[in-house]
């Protein structure tokens, strides 16, 4: 015997209200959800919140004062990467249950979610690679290297080069 239809809205009704209670619970852990990571050097300690915005960095152990500011760059993005990840790597935990109600498909790409697109390289595996500065703000950090701390005659936030051409 088939179901009658008022049987199947009943179903569905009761689905949908199980799913509304569900996201309201996945959106509650996320919302007080935090992850802390360390960089390799153990130098940087960064922490994100649940929707993977930066809510602390710590520098650890003056590590900071020795290190030049590229290296210090690296640690931080690092740290930052690595907390990012894992709560990337969370909220999918959260949130894929939820999503896959549908028959078929993977975890990264059910009812049109897909992870990869969503969270990007955050959810790529990346223990074994080795971590990578970001270009753009390393050479915004070589270029501020290069530029002497004030040239004679010029106020000490003045950091142009001098007309001369001198360093």
């Amino acid at each position: 015997m088939s179901d009658s239809l008022e049987d199947r809205i009943t179903r569905a009704t009761a689905e949908i209200e199980q799913l509304e209670k569900d996201v309201v619970t996945a959106q509650a852990r996320l919302e007080s959800a935090t992850h802390t990571a360390r960089s390799s050097d153990r130098s940087v300690q960064a922490t994100v919140n649940g929707r993977g915005e930066v809510t602390a960095v710590e520098f650890l152990d003056g590590k900071y004062r020795t290190m030049a500011a590229a290296q210090l760059s690296t640690a931080v993005l690092e740290a930052l990467t690595a907390a990012r990840a894992a709560m990337a790597r969370a909220a999918v935990e959260v949130l894929d249950p939820i999503t896959r109600r549908a028959p078929a498909g993977s975890p990264r790409q059910v009812r049109g979610v897909d992870w990869g697109q969503v969270f990007g390289s955050l959810l790529d595996d990346d223990s074994q690679r080795q971590p990578r500065r970001s270009s753009r703000f390393h050479d915004e950090i070589h270029e501020d290297d290069e530029l002497p701390s004030a040239a004679p005659g010029q106020p000490a936030g003045d950091r142009r080069r001098p007309k001369d051409g001198s360093r």
